[in-house]
């Protein structure tokens, strides 16, 4: 028995001696290399994470692709060199599935790179995402049979693929008697990823460790609040600004319910305009949620409205005004409902915002004078000094060739950030070993912001109100509306910061956690537009669309398209881009330009610049490549959310804006230029988002949660927020289980919203409950009335020479204008071009108009004729006109015109070329022989200095007033 059990042992050790030697596991492990590519720049490759030394992304894992029937020879020959022992040598031959199945990373943006651990993309540093299987060629049939059960069942179904061209917002039924499509839409995770999800699940279960429950024992009951709403002036930048307190404070008193209670608010008016209020994420009805003009009236002056509706949900939620912009002048408050049985851990409810010195009306019409002095704020300009000094300068010219000017990821420099109304704000209570529970609530107007904490990982436990799968990360995105509910822990008697940081990290916010030394959290550096200029080069066609190339898979944040401008993730400004530049040339075409070392690292060229290499940034990536930031694919719902049986809608949205002119819309329609969606109460309507604008959108929807096809099947989340990047497409669905009414779908960045994207949907059944819209044409006015409005704008310069200046009055879509000439002395005349146009088309590149044009000049000669050979009218010319005006490539205007006397004039100009951080080019010329140019410097918002030479008035100097 003895020698038996030797003999045994003996055949073992033969056994894994032989599975060990490297001639033996090569194949196999070679075969499940995790390979690293690029999202910009597929054809760099790596074995470990790290940044591509082209552009700085993150590299991501490189998607299986298949093999040709050449591949699998190495596999058959590595049992080879040990023929007698045929149970092992014969094992690897018979294993043909791990090539197919083995991790591989690619990128959204560039599938060509690939890789077989995570990191960024080394051509543009998005982060690599794991590769789909694609299917194979006839000659390698085994992988793609084998594929397909890891993708299939219950998890989101029926696949959608994206279309490239934009697609209207029609809408269709779809008969569903089976509720087959109740998980359609976008294919799931494949078994790899969603396994990697469970085990990151049940690992932050553990750490985050068992947690007491408290159940409360009082009964459901009627609790009531009085919110007495008031001017106010508050202090928070060191100037005393005009704000709206309720009940004295900023933000709004924080509200609190448990499940099955009723809710009783009385609002009391004492401003001295009208207010309502709006509850973010709830369920209520239809006369309850808040909206001036589409579900109640404008709570007016000394008037006291009720707000009265049950509560049916649990979780963290928000409220806010939902007129004009009272949001941000301070009309924010947390709504907290509690379960009946809720966890006993110390709870915080959290509500982020910003602050703006400047009236916020003052800020919207600024926004839509495409002024950039909140650019000049957070010294952000991206001039032409600044490319060159940076070796940038083929990027900004290519940026302005499509049209494009700097590119932003906020809209407005704020003067201070606020969380709870502090920008420091204290909890010491706290000692080593405590958890803490904080309901986060993005009360802020335009700005997103990233949440770090500086004592160790953050545990998401719920999003907009609905529980999660517990998830760990190192920092999560909150956009602008968005909830979370996250848990930390205190790990010593120290006093920990929770930073809240702004997308373009000008200022920053903090919530301290504990007593003893201060632990601050890592300042993240400023972004490196030009990278990220360079990026959005790349993803826009000269129409102005965003081009989806194949192979993407831009949905649920997984690719942060930003990624690429984090110093943090990508290194430092590069200081010498025209050699990364040069570089890109010279590797043009070869099918590997980065070549990679033994161990699968990529091999850098050390001749090469540091900086222009990215090589700081590499490093950096490298200690970060594992800080783990989260994403909608992240989360899963602990139960199923799948939709009841019935009838399915589907509607394609596209996202579209105009920066420059600051128009923001829904398939290039505004709120006043859409009819509202007709819906019917029991049915399911699937909306699949296409994001074409260069920024990122919150889109909410009122009185509704949806599932967000996240890749989780049956799971997926349930949201009333989407965070939706620059060319992402993503689908969520509802039940439309409302008793009726109108709910107001719209991009929650306040600014946006107020400029006209949204949506209303309209349940088409007779609504039970009425509202105390009495007049639907008053009301229509008054919805409309926004996104109508006309601002004003202008420019006047007081010179040496005379005075020339412009005065604008533009809408959404029309424009009235008038400009002129004064010359100091009487020779040199005055003249005045009055005009009313329409801008037409998505992008509002062509503008017709008609006009009048006023020219007495002395000092032109009588019969001059212009360039078309026209005796010249200048010298007396009262004339009606009729053109257009075209927007060309590096935002020059041209303009062709025709006036009543039959004169032609063609005209090329362009205003505010940033040449330097605070200096701006204007130049004209027309066929009239009138040319002019000059320089403006800016002092202030309202304030330049000013020079420019004219044509007829000659040189002058002074100060331009803005507006």
């Amino acid at each position: 028995m003895n020698k038996l059990l030797l003999l045994l042992i003996m055949l073992w050790f033969q056994q894994v001696l032989y599975a060990e030697h490297p001639a033996h596991s090569h194949s196999v492990f070679a075969s499940m290399q995790t390979v690293y590519t690029c999202p910009m720049h597929p054809e760099v490759k790596s074995g470990k994470p790290g940044n591509c030394p082209k552009c700085g992304m993150k590299l991501v894992v490189q998607k299986t692709k298949a093999t040709k029937p050449s591949t699998p020879a190495p596999v058959k020959k590595a049992p080879a060199p040990k023929p007698s022992s045929q149970g092992t040598s014969t094992a690897p031959a018979k294993k043909p599935a791990p090539p197919a199945s083995a991790v591989v990373y690619t990128c959204p943006m560039h599938p060509e790179v690939t890789s077989n651990k995570p990191g960024n993309c080394p051509k543009c540093g998005m982060k690599l995402v794991v590769q789909k299987s694609k299917p194979t060629k006839p000659s390698t049939p085994a992988p793609v049979k084998k594929a397909p059960p890891a993708k299939t069942g219950n998890m989101d179904g029926m696949t959608m693929p994206a279309k490239k061209e934009a697609v209207p917002a029609e809408t269709k039924r779809v008969s569903d008697p089976s509720g087959e499509h109740q998980n359609m839409v976008m294919p799931a995770k494949d078994k790899t990823e969603v396994m990697e999800d469970m085990d990151a699940m049940q690992i932050a279960k553990a750490n985050l460790g068992p947690i007491k429950t408290i159940l409360n024992s009082t009964p459901p009951r009627t609790v009531r609040y009085d919110l007495y709403i008031a001017d106010t002036m508050v202090n928070f930048s060191g100037k005393s600004k005009r704000a709206i307190a309720v009940n004295g404070q900023i933000p709004m008193p924080t509200l609190t319910f448990t499940e099955g209670d009723t809710a009783l608010i009385y609002v009391h008016n004492r401003l001295k305009e009208e207010t309502s209020l709006h509850w973010h994420g709830l369920f209520l009805p239809n006369k309850m949620d808040g909206v001036p003009f589409l579900t109640q009236m404008p709570i007016k002056p000394g008037a006291t409205y009720v707000y009265k509706f049950p509560i049916i949900q649990h979780g963290t939620h928000w409220y806010h005004s939902h007129s004009g912009l009272q949001e941000q002048l301070g009309m924010y408050g947390s709504f907290i409902m509690n379960k009946r049985e809720e966890w006993n851990i110390p709870t915080i409810p959290v509500i982020i915002s910003e602050w703006l010195d400047m009236k916020p009306d003052e800020a919207h019409r600024s926004l839509h004078a495409a002024t950039d002095w909140f650019a000049v704020q957070k010294g952000a300009e991206q001039t032409y000094s600044e490319a060159i000094k940076l070796g940038w300068f083929k990027t900004k010219v290519k940026n302005e060739w499509k049209r494009m000017n700097a590119m932003d990821l906020t809209d407005i420099y704020y003067d201070s950030l606020l969380i709870n109304g502090r920008n420091q704000s204290y909890q010491p209570q706290f000692k080593a070993g405590d958890k803490v529970r904080l309901r986060i609530a993005n009360g802020g107007a335009s700005d997103y912001f990233w949440l770090s904490y500086s004592g160790g990982k953050i545990t998401v436990v719920a999003t907009d109100g609905n529980d999660v799968e517990p998830v760990e990360v190192d920092r999560l995105i909150i956009a602008v509306s968005e909830t979370y509910d996250v848990v930390v822990t205190i790990p010593e008697n120290k006093s920990y910061e929770f930073l809240a940081t702004p997308e373009d990290r000008t200022k920053f916010t903090s919530l301290w956690l504990g007593s003893g030394p201060k632990v601050p959290a890592v300042r993240w550096n400023r972004p490196k537009y030009f990278l990220g200029m360079r990026m959005m080069n790349d993803m826009m066609d000269m129409n102005g669309n965003l081009v989806e190339m194949d192979g993407m898979a831009m949905k649920n944040q997984i690719m942060d398209m930003n990624t690429v401008m984090y110093p943090e993730i990508t290194g430092e400004e590069i200081r010498s881009a025209s050699k990364v530049e040069r570089m890109d040339k010279r590797n043009a075409g070869k099918k590997q330009t980065t070549p990679i070392t033994e161990n699968g690292e990529v091999a850098v060229d050390n001749r090469m610049d540091p900086a222009s290499s990215n090589m700081a940034g590499m490093e950096m990536a490298k200690n970060n490549s594992e800080m783990v930031s989260l994403n909608y694919e992240m989360l899963r719902a602990p139960e199923k959310t799948t939709l009841p049986k019935g009838p399915w809608r589907e509607i394609k949205f596209d996202l579209t804006g105009n920066m420059n002119r600051y128009v923001w819309s829904i398939d290039n329609r505004v709120v006043s230029e859409s009819d509202k969606i007709l819906i019917r109460k029991g049915e399911n309507v699937r909306i699949i988002l296409f994001n074409n604008s260069m920024m990122r959108h919150p889109m909410h929807l009122h009185g509704h949660d949806f599932r967000l096809l996240n890749g989780q099947g049956e799971n997926a989340i349930m949201k009333n927020i989407i965070d939706i990047m620059p060319m992402e497409r993503d689908t969520i669905e509802f039940n439309a289980n409302e008793r009726g009414g109108d709910w107001f779908f719209h991009c929650h960045i306040l600014y946006h919203m107020m400029s006209g994207m949204g949506k209303v949907f309209s349940y088409d059944n007779e609504l039970v409950d009425k509202t105390d819209i009495t007049n639907p044409k008053v009301a229509k006015r008054g919805l409309n009335s926004e996104d109508r409005k006309f601002h004003k704008m202008g420019s006047v310069g007081i010179e040496s020479n005379g005075s020339d200046g412009e005065f604008m009055m533009a809408s959404t879509r029309f424009k009235l204008s008038t400009e002129w000439r004064l010359g100091l002395k009487a020779m040199h005349g005055n003249e005045s071009e009055t005009n009313f146009g329409r801008y037409l088309g998505r992008n509002q590149w062509l503008f017709p108009f008609i006009g009048f044009d006023y020219h007495r000049n002395a000092v032109r000669n009588e019969g001059e004729k212009n360039m078309f050979g026209q005796i010249s009218n200048q010298t007396n010319r009262k004339a009606f006109v009729a053109g257009i005006q075209y927007t060309l490539p590096m935002l020059f205007i041209a303009e062709q015109r025709i006036d009543s006397k039959g004169k032609l004039r063609f005209q090329l100009s362009r205003e505010d070329i940033p040449v330097a951080p605070r200096l701006r080019l204007n130049i004209s010329g027309n066929t009239d022989k009138e040319y002019t140019t000059g320089l403006r410097y800016i002092v202030t918002k309202y304030f330049n200095l000013s020079t420019h030479y004219d044509s007829d008035m000659g040189f002058g100097g002074g100060l331009t007033l803005t507006y």
